[in-house]
């Protein structure tokens, strides 16, 4: 935990909540017999409303007579899938969350939900011990050259999907619940896309809307690398 903070820019009062930040979900699991040991979940719970909230005033302030629908899209592309891989695998943070040895043996560090929910849960750690501010000035360093380079509202991972299949003459992409895990308050869902012709492509979160996006997306960068 302390390699990590240097990189961060932030050094917490309350090592616990950077702790909580960046323990995968199979330490709790594997332990639960014998100790109470929170994971990022609660933390990425957080983090999700604290970077959606500060990204918005980013947004607003750098486009001040852009309309809602505009700004809808480029939030929605900044805070969820690709966006949040890339700035995760910038920092780093794959090589600091804690998880079991299978965990890791079967590519945990990489696994971009994995790498994603722990920077959501990084996050909601900094708001809980520092307030606002850092929160801020967290996002702002990791999000703002981002913001600079969209010089056009993107569209969402399930229009542009939606759109290339009917721009094919394909029927509309369906998605499907594989699986859903987890207690009712806190369910973690795995959704497959499935596109005619195409490989189904399938990718989990803790919401079903964030699992289709994901899936969506995943399914979008295999059409392009097969284009390509």
């Amino acid at each position: 935990m302390n390699d990590i903070e240097p990189i961060l820019g932030y050094h917490f009062q309350n090592k616990k909540l950077l702790e909580e930040a960046l323990t995968h979900p199979s330490i709790s699991l594997q332990k639960a017999e014998k100790d109470i040991i929170f994971n990022y979940e609660r933390l990425e719970f957080l983090g999700d409303s604290v970077l959606s909230l500060i990204v918005a005033e980013l947004l607003i302030n750098k486009y001040p007579i852009e309309r809602e629908g505009a700004l809808a899209k480029r939030h929605s592309g900044l805070v969820h899938g690709e966006a949040l891989a890339i700035i995760a695998e910038n920092i780093g943070i794959g090589a600091f969350i804690m998880m079991t040895c299978g965990e890791d043996a079967s590519g945990g560090r990489h696994n971009r939900s994995n790498m994603e929910n722990t920077l959501e849960a990084i996050i909601g750690a900094i708001y809980m011990d520092g307030g606002i501010e850092p929160a801020k000035t967290f996002i702002k360093k990791h999000w703002e050259k981002s913001i600079d380079d969209m010089i056009e509202p993107p569209k969402d991972a399930k229009t542009a999907l939606q759109e290339w299949a009917q721009g094919r003459g394909l029927p509309i992409p369906l998605y499907e619940v594989v699986k859903t895990t987890g207690p009712a308050h806190e369910p973690h869902f795995i959704v497959r896309v499935v596109v005619e012709g195409i490989e189904p492509m399938q990718a989990e979160g803790t919401s079903k809307k964030k699992a289709e996006k994901l899936a969506a997306e995943s399914l979008l960068l295999e059409i392009a690398r097969n284009v390509c």
